[in-house]
């Protein structure tokens, strides 16, 4: 009997393979073999839903649209050329060698990811192959022999995971419906520029867009707050108003008044012992947030590190979204915790956690989903990790230590004083036992916020010397602009805000988005040009505004109706919603944004604007190039550039100018990498221009 394999992609497929015995390289060849297993590997997704010109549709015309295929078609994965899509060599080549082994097969294992996608790009292989034989499904949740193992053990038929394929192939398909239709129809609408809509990306754009108007249209508001130092047993402490002043000369005249008195009366001090239980595990969101926050990484750095340890063996899957654990995989914490021993940055803490009880917040069976939450293995510890990656699995390990310690436990104080009728407050906070808290204590990356702060313990009536009062101008704070956190979180809690109780009940926990699927988002309007990074920051281009203004009233940006999809696709999945029913409500949707957006009037920045430098007509923009609207003039500009998708600001520069400035990453024959400007010949042809070498001047 010969079994074949699976897998993702070929470093899952090469774990897989060891644990399996197929030890025979045919790697060039797309395969590992050996001890009766075949081991195979997709590149990702190898097969993809059919463009528009596949179906009989014309892209880019008023007459094609909405473009609703009666039966989607599946081909191999297609890669921009300057000729426009084409077959990926690559992609091609690994799916003859699928077919081969797939018609060999006695039995076929499914090894990709886990999850929703995972689930998708095997099943259109399996599709695209038209192959019939029955598969298995190997589920696992980290990439340790031991794991791989008991999964194989406990294979399950493929049917079982229909509905998980059924839900990910219904957002493919309502993805291409509402992408291509709506993006079509606006930059057909607008006569110039290429514009880009979608199911999630746009409600995303809206949120990024609208904090950044809000914070930059934000007029703030000057107030005043007296504040006083007072002192007891050789403790100063400062006390700040209760009353905030609205204008300099009430603070001022208040602040003359006290300054008559040198004492303060304690009019109420409370002791209140808190007790702060520790976070719970990480999924992938959280994760990404934290990164962000401590390390500045952008959400898909985040996740390409993580998928990078999971490959190699050093955590759980990271494309989780839960935060829990199941029982059985909470009783493998104390043999993590003892390999972590041997792990110099948490040696110690390990250590002092030798029989002792587990805190047990982060285990219920209940809300654990495909996935469990984010810990270290088992069986694994880091070895010559580059720094990112050390980053990223000391966060995760360091949760894992915080979420089964012991609560931190603090005595919170507040003093209450007064002078003249004025009053004033005074916090602080005294830990008393650190717990979880000293996890990350040795970490200048994730310091405490409650840092001791010590007030001296006060009794009600008591007079306390007044050492300084002033007056302190403050303002009023606009929201800050999105971060990668921020914005995670407002993908994440979607829709909470909604004054429709029922559509807040059907996208209760769904948000826009999944887990896996948000990093991307933010990268796509990145790539697109309708925002940009700048330092931590995300704001809105000018093409970003643009396109907020024309869609921001139209249900397409609605973050209510993308967040129901989301839970619609989740009842797909759990087999209480039919694909059908959502696919219709999707083509209705489909049909109603395209005469919308048909229709509408844009208005481009006028510096988006160029004219031919050959006739002097208008230049019009397209995906693939920017050519002359005038049908009888030859001048045109693909986009596509040695591998190197220019922007449309590039493009504008060398229209207007003749030439661009140094543009990095174009890519030669070879494969390497080469900067050049780009310049229009005496012909207005695109050329290149290589900048000259600074020659190093000879030592003397």
């Amino acid at each position: 009997m010969k079994t074949v394999i699976i897998a993702e992609k070929p470093s899952v497929a090469r774990v897989i393979a060891s644990v399996v015995g197929a030890k025979e390289n045919h790697f060039m060849d797309g395969y590992l073999a050996g001890n009766e297993y075949v081991v195979t590997w997709a590149y990702g997704h190898l097969v993809a839903l059919a463009q528009p010109l596949d179906y009989g549709f014309k892209s880019y015309e008023r007459a094609s649209l909405p473009m609703l295929p009666e039966m989607f078609k599946l081909i191999p994965r297609q890669i921009k050329s300057d000729k426009g899509f084409i077959d990926d060599v690559r992609a091609v080549n690994q799916l003859e060698v699928i077919r081969r082994l797939f018609e060999a097969a006695d039995k076929i294992i499914v090894a990709t990811d886990a999850g929703r996608e995972g689930e998708l790009i095997f099943r259109y292989i399996y599709q695209y192959l038209e192959c019939k034989k029955p598969f298995f499904r190997l589920w696992v949740s980290s990439l340790t022999d031991t794991a791989i193992r008991k999964a194989l053990k406990e294979l399950k038929p493929g049917n079982q995971y229909d509905n998980l394929y059924y839900a990910a192939r219904a957002r493919s398909e309502s993805d291409w419906l509402i992408g291509m239709n709506a993006s079509q129809a606006l930059t057909l609408a607008a006569g110039e520029g290429v514009f880009s809509l979608g199911r999630v990306q746009t409600p995303t754009l809206k949120m990024i867009v609208e904090r950044y108007n809000e914070n930059k249209n934000f007029i703030p508001v000057k107030y005043w707050q007296l504040q006083l130092t007072a002192e007891k047993f050789g403790v100063s402490f400062k006390a700040l108003s209760k009353i905030k002043y609205p204008c300099k000369a009430d603070a001022e005249s208040v602040l003359q008044i006290l300054r008559s008195d040198s004492r303060a009366e304690v009019i109420h001090a409370t002791v209140n012992q808190v007790t702060v239980q520790p976070p719970l595990l990480y999924d992938l969101t959280t994760l990404q947030k934290d990164a962000n926050k401590l390390f500045g990484f952008p959400a898909d750095k985040t996740l390409f590190v993580a998928q990078l340890l999971y490959e190699k063996q050093l955590i759980s899957y990271p494309r989780t979204g839960s935060r829990y654990l199941p029982d059985d995989v909470f009783a493998e914490l104390p043999g993590i915790i003892q390999n972590l021993e041997q792990y110099p940055v948490f040696s110690n803490y390990c250590i002092l956690l030798k029989n002792k009880v587990l805190n047990s917040r982060s285990v219920n069976n209940s809300k654990v989903t495909d996935h469990h939450a984010l810990i270290p293995t088992i069986t694994h510890l880091p070895n010559f990790l580059a720094e990112d990656e050390e980053r990223i699995f000391n966060l995760i390990a360091g949760r894992m230590l915080e979420a089964i310690s012991e609560a931190c436990i603090k005595d919170e104080i507040v003093i209450g004083l007064r002078s003249h009728d004025v009053e004033f407050s005074a916090k602080g906070s005294t830990i008393k036992k650190s717990g979880w808290k000293e996890v990350f204590r040795c970490f200048e990356t994730k310091v405490n916020d409650e840092d001791n702060t010590i007030l001296p313990i006060c009794k009600e009536g008591e007079l306390l010397p007044v050492s300084e009062i002033s007056h302190i101008e403050k303002q009023t704070q606009p929201k800050p602009i999105l971060t990668d956190a921020s914005l995670l979180s407002l993908m994440e809690h979607a829709g909470t805000d909604l004054g429709d109780e029922e559509e807040r009940d059907v996208i209760k926990g769904t948000g826009i988005g999944t887990p896996a699927t948000r990093a991307g988002i933010i990268e796509v309007l990145i790539h697109r040009q309708y925002v940009r990074r700048d330092k931590k920051n995300i704001v809105p281009t000018e093409k970003g505004q643009t396109t907020y203004k024309i869609v921001k009233d139209m249900r397409i940006s609605d973050v209510g109706l993308t967040a129901g999809w989301e839970a619609a696709l989740n009842n797909i999945e759990k087999g209480v919603l039919q694909p059908n029913t959502f696919r219709q409500e999707v083509e209705i949707y489909t049909v109603q944004v395209t005469t919308e957006l048909l229709n509408v009037t844009v208005n481009l920045p006028e510096n988006k604007s160029c004219v031919c430098p050959k006739c002097n007509s208008k230049m019009l923009f397209f995906p693939k190039c920017v050519k002359c609207a005038n049908v009888e003039c030859d001048f045109i500009v693909f986009r596509n550039k040695c591998d190197k998708q220019l922007l449309d600001e590039q493009i504008i520069t060398l229209i207007k100018e003749g030439k661009t400035g140094v543009i990095k990453g174009f890519k030669k024959r070879d494969g390497s990498l080469m900067d050049a400007k780009l310049i229009l010949d005496e012909n207005c042809k695109t050329v290149f221009e290589f900048p000259m070498k600074k020659s190093n001047p000879k030592k003397r």
